[in-house]
Formats: C-alpha cells, structure tokens, sequence
C-alpha cells in the first residue's frame, strides 16, 4: 500500500484529507502538534493510522519524525504540507516575532518537510508533495497580511520545486482552500458566515471534504501529469 505523510493532520481539513485516504486503503501517517486528543480520537477511529508529534517549525523535530515514519514504512509516497497557523491583526501592530513565528510554521514547516522526504522521491524518481495554500495567498487579506504572505510564499515554492523537480519525476501542486467549515472560521458569527456565502458564486461555504477529495485526487495515477498548479476549491470566489 502507498504512504501519506499529512501534516497538521489531526483536525479540518488535515483530518479529513487523512480520512479519505484512510477509507481508499492508503498507509495513513498524520502529524500533529498541540491537538493531542484530537490525534488520539482520530487515530481510535481509524485503527491503522499513524500519528506523530513534532513542531514542524523546528528542523529537528521534522527530522526525527520521518525517521519515526521511515521505520513504520520503507517509503513516503505523498506528502501533503497542511499545517498551519493564522493571525489577525492590523499590519503595524505585528511585531518582527509575530512574523517570524508565523513563517517558521506555515513556510519553513513545508520547506523541512520537502527537504526531508527529496531523497527518498529522488532514488525512486516519483512522488508527490501537496501544499495547501490558500485564497489569501492569491487575493490578499485585510488585517491577514502576514497569513497571506505566508500563502503566497507556498504558491511561489510550489511552481520553482515543479520546475526543478519535474525530471526527478516529482509533481508538485498546490491546492488553495477559500472559506472551508473548520474551526478556523468557528469564531466568526452567522451573519458574517451567510455574507460570506453570498460572495461565493456557488452561495455556500465550502466543507472539508471538497478539499480532500482534490488531494486525494492530486496524489493519484490519474494526476500523473499535474504538476505546478495552484488549484483553487473556493466555490468560485477567485475569479477575477
């Protein structure tokens, strides 16, 4: 069975994107930090699913946990880069931290990641590494610049590594969520989510699971020729 290494995987759009490979019979291997519980129930759910902790911020922490993943299986077929984290501040109240923490996780937490398993998609000549950007990182964000940034810098990554990657038989694609039902919207009132949605050309939020499904899409014999994409899963809302 093929390998999926997912990180941020123990809750949204990670744990669903697991769970779709999970129920297609794939080695599952989620990654995650803080949400410990919430690894724990994902994992008694699925009985056969890894989970490791790391910060993958922190480069060491990033290598131990593939070789905990390398000593589960021989390889890693696809690694999909969910983790992530928000901020929500006007852009002169961000301190030089603000934006370095936000960048040790959402750019550099990918960039470790992709450095780690090249090697093992380098010797087989495939693979397939997954971002999960998102529409702030193609639109822009008010009082979000540094989340937006962060996005941006993703979908910058993905191109220059499918250009440089594409002859070692690696695809690298990028997939941009718009407003998703996860607990990142959760605070946000019900007028707001409705005003929302009126924006949206489809007139709905998006579940995580229109998300997973291109994943899952993205990682299979049929995308074999997909690679350098930025796709959107917005409804609609990024057309200019």
């Amino acid at each position: 069975m093929p390998t999926v290494l997912i990180t941020g995987g123990s809750r949204g759009i990670g744990a669903q994107i697991a769970h779709e490979f999970y129920q297609n019979g794939w080695n599952v291997v989620i990654n995650y930090y803080r949400h410990v519980q919430a690894a724990k129930e994902l994992c008694i759910k699925h009985p056969k699913m890894v989970a490791i902790q790391a910060d993958v911020s922190d480069r060491k922490q990033v290598h131990d946990m593939f070789l905990q993943v390398y000593a589960k299986y021989p390889e890693i077929d696809v690694l999909v880069n969910n983790a992530g984290v928000s901020q929500v501040s006007l852009f002169q109240d961000l301190s030089e931290n603000d934006w370095k923490e936000i960048f040790s996780v959402n750019f550099f937490g990918a960039v470790y990641c992709i450095q780690e398993v090249l090697e093992d998609m380098r010797r087989k000549n495939r693979g397939r590494i997954i971002n999960i950007s998102s529409i702030w990182g193609i639109k822009g964000a008010s009082c979000e610049s540094s989340y937006a940034s962060t996005k941006a810098a993703l979908i910058g990554l993905t191109k220059s590594l499918a250009k440089e990657f594409g002859r070692m038989g690696i695809c690298v694609n990028c997939v941009a969520p718009g407003i998703i039902q996860t607990d990142m919207v959760a605070g946000y009132s019900q007028q707001t989510m409705d005003e929302l949605a009126e924006e949206v050309p489809l007139g709905r939020i998006g579940d995580p699971k229109d998300v997973a499904s291109l994943v899952l899409y993205l990682a299979s014999p049929s995308a074999g020729y997909i690679t350098g994409q930025i796709l959107g899963v917005d409804g609609g809302w990024s057309i200019l």
